[in-house]
């Protein structure tokens, strides 16, 4: 009896101890956590802040230090510089056409070669597969001068289809290997029930199989979008003028002096050139997040 009262009060006296130890463990943890979430947070978003407020601040401010996190008063006279910049707005409207053009060639190629890597059963299909994941391994710059040559021959300098053409050699490899694995992961039974019924291949991949994919479609077609729409190597290269995107021409802007780069027009057009990304990411956002996890799954 003593030594069950013993053993009852010893356990009484450390469970208190336990419990403490425990939560003490846990609340550290949550703020470990909530410390690395706002670290990655201020990490990412301060990049874009800082742009912002360079854009309203006035050129003075630029240059005053220590620096200011928040202009005293907002000039919108770099938004107004930039969209009354005649150069700027065509450029614009040349990575609007490049960007979908090459979304929707990509998507349409990719989505043929994705089912046909995906659900058919052929010889090389592996070797294939892993040739077209290499064609995304080389750097730009290794292929510049060749491509260069061909954009010359063909006499598409300084043209759209230059652009287009050419940002599909690393697009089109990306989207049929991300699209592969899509389809791989759907449920044979699907496919076999259609064919089952008489419908072709092709029907069977355009009423079935391919609004299944939608997900992966939307994100592939994202990644793509921000690909051909940040593009500087390419446009620089191909393009003078009547063709140039958004990246060479912001990189074009000048001061009133030669040493003088002006800053807040700078910031002005990266932030507008920014939004339409951060919308899309917004709208199609639940799509992105069904993207990324259907496919890795095997059915």
């Amino acid at each position: 009896m003593t030594t069950s009262t013993a053993t009852t009060s010893t356990t009484a006296v450390y469970k208190p101890k336990r419990s403490t130890s425990r939560m003490i463990t846990n609340v550290i943890s949550k703020v470990l956590f909530f410390l690395v979430v706002g670290f990655i947070l201020i990490y990412t978003l301060f990049p874009f802040y800082w742009a912002i407020v360079s854009s309203l601040s006035s050129d003075t401010a630029l240059g005053s230090t220590p620096a200011k996190y928040w202009p005293d008063k907002l000039d919108w006279s770099h938004y107004r510089y930039v969209l009354d910049n005649g150069d700027f707005l065509r450029a614009l409207r040349n990575s609007v056409i490049v960007s979908f053009s090459v979304v929707m060639l990509a998507l349409t190629f990719g989505s043929f070669a994705a089912y046909a890597l995906g659900r058919m059963k052929f010889r090389g299909r592996t070797f294939t597969l892993y040739l077209i994941l290499s064609m995304t391994m080389f750097p730009q710059i290794a292929i510049l001068g060749s491509l260069f040559q061909m954009v010359r021959r063909f006499d598409l300098y300084d043209r759209l289809p230059a652009l287009i053409i050419t940002y599909l050699t690393f697009t089109l490899p990306f989207t049929v290997w991300v699209l592969t694995n899509f389809f791989r992961a759907m449920p044979a039974e699907l496919e076999e029930a259609a064919l089952v019924d008489g419908a072709s291949p092709l029907r069977t991949f355009w009423e079935i199989l391919l609004p299944l994919a939608l997900p992966g479609l939307v994100t592939t077609g994202l990644l793509a979008f921000i690909q051909a729409w940040n593009e500087f190597l390419f446009a620089l290269t191909f393009t003078l003028q009547r063709a140039r995107t958004v990246q060479p021409a912001i990189a074009s802007f000048s001061g009133n002096t030669q040493y003088d780069l002006p800053w807040g027009n700078i910031m002005a057009a990266s932030v507008l050139v920014t939004i339409p990304l951060v919308v899309l990411v917004l709208v199609f956002q639940r799509k992105i997040l069904g993207g990324l996890t259907a496919g890795a799954v095997k059915g």
